[in-house]
């Protein structure tokens, strides 16, 4: 048996981010990208304006998709992501699935907020102060008229992660690992360690090569961190 993955990506980006996941050879994992509206093949579709709604939309979509409304899962999320995939695996939990491991990556604990925002900036200061938050070059800024297109959906991301703080008083009841790029300029290895704080059935701190973005050069070393701990489930 394989445990899929549910994988939310960063601010901006798509489902199509984790495609190239999938041909890993994986024992354990089995990849499952989650899309999100206001881009790709969702491009018409609003975006969300708040985590809740986010979870609260994708955990109905995610509950017609047999292989998933059983369980166990495991999510995976990077950045933004780290939040969404974290609000979920509680929602899936509540819900009685069963989640068999929560990876959050390149993201303080879920009760921190950023102390510098670029939520409201007018476009080219929005789009610097992402750069020099992510230290990455996000490929739709190379791109005029596909930034046109997906600058708001970048701009309620990053507004739904600067306003998100968590609200919950419980500890997760899933094992929890928190990942960080050795040389992440915007997460420090205490913020991602904060998630200890809600983790209640074991909790893993790992740091990888590479800065806060590490996971877009080589995601080889993170996919055998997170296969190795999903094979107690296989």
């Amino acid at each position: 048996m394989t445990v899929p993955l549910l994988c939310f990506p960063f601010a901006g980006a798509g489902a199509s981010f984790f495609t190239p996941w999938q041909r890993y050879d994986l024992k354990a994992t089995r990849i499952h990208p989650v899309q999100l509206p206001g881009r790709e093949r969702r491009l018409d579709d609003p975006p969300f304006p708040d985590v809740r709604t986010a979870v609260e939309s994708l955990a109905g979509e995610l509950r017609t998709q047999s292989d998933l409304s059983a369980g166990p899962v495991a999510l995976f999320g990077h950045s933004f992501g780290a939040v969404l995939a974290y609000e979920m695996a509680r929602h899936l939990s509540a819900e009685g699935i069963a989640v068999a491991h929560l990876f959050v990556s390149g993201s303080a604990g879920p009760t921190t907020r950023r102390e510098v925002g670029a939520t409201g900036l007018p476009d080219d200061e929005f789009l610097a102060r992402v750069k020099e938050f992510a230290g990455y070059d996000h490929p739709t800024m190379a791109d005029p008229e596909l930034l046109e297109l997906l600058l708001p959906t970048l701009r309620c991301d990053v507004e739904m992660h600067e306003a998100y703080v968590s609200a919950a008083t419980d500890p997760l009841d899933a094992p929890l690992t928190s990942l960080r790029g050795l040389e992440d300029g915007l997460v420090s290895a205490e913020q991602a360690q904060q998630w200890e704080q809600v983790a209640g059935s074991g909790f893993r701190f790992e740091e990888l090569p590479g800065g806060h973005m590490y996971l877009t050069e080589y995601p080889g070393p993170l996919l055998k961190l997170v296969d190795d701990e999903l094979k107690a489930w296989a």
